[in-house]
C-alpha cells in the first residue's frame, strides 16, 4: 500500500530502500527496451479484478484455488514481507514489563491493536503470493518507552522496566518460511532476546467471495499467535485471529471491516480476554467499534465464549473503544459506562509502522523474497505490466514443474529453517539453520550458505 510504503522509505534500510536501490542484479533482468506502460485507473482494476472475482462466487476457499492475477493488480511486495504482526514492534517488546500478571495481559492487548496498523494507516493491497520454500527476514531496531499499564495493585510506570531512559536500541528478529503450497501456509518466529520474548505461528487463510466483499478466516492450520515469556516462567499467549472483511469493491474503495470475536487466553496466569467486533451500526453506519472483557477462567471447562456468559465476579477488566481509533480500559467487573476513570490502551492516531531493516540485496539467497521477486518488482515499479505479468507466470509454471517433479519421484518437500510444513500443531520449531538465522539476525551477520534445494526453480 502506498501509505506504507512511503513510511517505510523515510528510513534508511528500509525494506524499500534495500530492495530497490540494490546494485545486484536480480534473478532474472528486466530488459531495459521494455517500454513503460499506462497504468491503468483504479476504476478499471476494480472492474477487472471484479470479474475475476465473480467467476468464484460459491467457492467455498478462493485460497485454494489456483488464479494468477494480472501484474497491474498487484502491490509490488512480496507476500512474506507484507504480512505479519509487527507494525509496532515497541509494543510487542513491551508485553512482559508489567509485574502484575493482569498488567500483562493489558500489555498484550496494547500489542494487539496495533498488530495490523497497516490497515488502518493505508489501503489493503494483493502482493505476490508466496512460492514453496521462499522466505524472508528482518529486524525492528527500535526503542523500549510503552509504560506499564496501571492495574489494582500498580500504578503506570513513567518508561519500561527493563531497559528504559538509556536511549539503546532494541532489536527484533523476525523470520518466516512458505512450508506448504497446497494448502499455502506459511510458519513465522518473531524474537526479542533483549527482553525474554518470542513469538511463533502459522499464517494460513480462507477467504469466500460473497459477491460484494471477500471474507477472510484463519485456515486450519492457523491456530493464532503464540507468544512466549521466557522471563515469566516461559508463560503463554495465545490469540485468535477473527474473521474479517474485505469490502468496497463494488464502490471502488477497498476497506477492511471486522465483526466477529476472538480470544486471548494465558493458562498460566488463568486469564483470558474475550473481544467482541461491532462493525455495523444504527441504519448500517460503520463504527469499528470493539468491547471485551478479561476474567479469570476456567482451564479445565473453558467453555465461556461470550462477553454476556462471563460471571460478573470473575471479570477484572472492561475493554471498550474503536480499534481504529483509541481502545480504552476500566479496572473491575463495573459496566464500562458506569466507571469515571477510563484508562487508555493505545491511542492509534499518531502511529505508524515502523520501518524494517533487511539484509542487503547482495546478501539475499535467490530464493528470499526481495531477491526472488525482484525482476517483477522492478517491472511494476517501471509500470511494464505485460513484463511482469510474463515474469510472474514463468515464476509459477516453474513451480508446478518442480512440484510435478517431486510427486513423480515420490519425494516430500522438506522446510529449511522449520521442523514441519504444518507441525508442531499451531507452534512451528525451528531448525538448526533456523536457529543460526535469527542468530545471524541479532547480530546483522546475513551470510546463509545456498539452499540444497529450491521448491520453485
Amino acid at each position: 500500500m502506498a501509505e506504507q510504503l512511503s513510511a517505510e522509505t523515510a528510513r534508511p534500510g528500509s525494506t524499500t530502500n534495500s530492495a530497490l536501490n540494490s546494485k545486484e542484479p536480480s534473478r532474472a533482468g528486466t530488459p531495459s527496451n521494455a517500454g513503460a506502460e499506462k497504468a491503468p485507473e483504479d476504476s478499471s482494476k476494480f472492474k477487472t479484478l471484479l470479474g475475476i472475482l465473480r467467476k468464484f462466487i460459491g467457492v467455498s476457499d478462493l485460497a485454494a484455488v489456483r488464479f494468477s492475477l494480472p501484474a497491474q493488480l498487484l502491490e509490488p511486495r512480496p507476500n512474506l514481507e507484507y504480512w505479519h504482526y509487527l507494525d509496532r514492534p515497541d509494543t510487542f517488546i513491551s508485553i512482559g514489563d508489567s509485574d502484575d500478571d493482569l498488567g500483562r495481559m493489558l500489555g498484550c492487548l496494547r500489542f494487539w491493536f496495533t498488530k495490523d496498523l497497516k490497515y488502518i494507516k493505508g489501503k489493503p493491497c494483493k502482493p505476490y503470493n508466496s512460492t514453496l520454500g521462499e522466505f524472508f527476514r528482518c529486524n525492528w531496531k527500535i526503542e523500549d518507552t510503552h509504560p506499564t499499564l496501571k492495574t489494582p495493585t500498580s500504578a503506570p510506570s513513567s518508561s519500561a522496566n527493563s531497559i528504559a531512559g538509556d536511549g539503546k536500541l532494541v532489536t527484533v528478529s523476525y523470520l518466516t518460511e512458505q512450508t506448504s503450497h497446497h494448502p499455502p501456509v506459511s510458519a513465522f518466529y518473531i524474537d526479542c532476546p533483549e527482553k525474554g520474548i518470542s513469538a511463533r505461528g502459522y499464517d494460513q487463510l480462507s477467504a469466500k467471495f460473497t459477491g460484494t466483499s471477500v471474507r477472510v478466516v484463519a485456515g486450519a492450520h492457523n491456530l493464532g499467535i503464540f507468544i512466549n515469556l521466557k522471563n515469566r516462567d516461559n508463560e503463554e499467549y495465545q490469540l485468535t485471529h477473527p474473521a474479517a472483511y474485505l469490502g468496497g469493491l463494488l464502490r471502488g474503495s477497498l476497506s477492511v471491516s471486522v465483526a466477529d470475536t476472538c480470544y486471548i487466553t494465558c493458562p498460566k496466569t488463568g486469564l483470558k480476554v474475550i473481544l467482541e467486533y461491532l462493525e455495523e451500526g444504527w441504519l448500517g453506519r460503520s463504527q469499528n467499534k470493539v468491547q471485551g472483557v478479561v476474567f479469570k477462567y476456567d482451564l479445565k471447562n473453558d467453555t465461556t465464549t461470550k462477553i454476556k456468559d462471563v460471571p460478573e465476579k470473575e471479570v477484572l477488566a472492561r475493554i471498550e473503544g474503536s480499534w481504529q481509533d483509541k481502545v480504552y480500559y476500566t479496572l473491575g467487573s463495573k459496566a464500562f459506562a458506569k466507571v469515571s476513570e477510563k484508562n487508555l490502551i493505545i491511542d492509534l492516531t499518531p502511529l505508524d509502522p515502523i520501518a524494517k531493516v533487511v539484509p542487503p540485496l547482495e546478501e539475499q539467497l535467490p530464493n528470499e523474497s526481495l531477491k526472488f521477486w525482484d525482476s517483477v518488482t522492478n517491472a511494476i515499479v517501471g509500470r511494464q505490466y505485460s513484463l511482469a505479468t510474463t515474469l510472474k507466470t514463468e515464476i509459477e509454471e516453474k513451480q508446478r514443474q518442480k512440484a510435478t517433479e517431486r510427486k513423480a519421484a515420490d519425494k516430500e518437500w522438506q522446510p529449511r529453517f522449520f521442523t514441519g510444513a504444518v507441525t508442531p500443531v499451531g507452534r512451528p520449531d525451528l531448525t538448526k539453520d533456523g536457529e543460526e538465522a535469527l542468530k545471524g539476525l541479532h547480530s546483522e551477520q546475513y551470510h546463509l550458505e545456498p539452499n540444497k534445494e529450491y521448491g520453485a526453480f
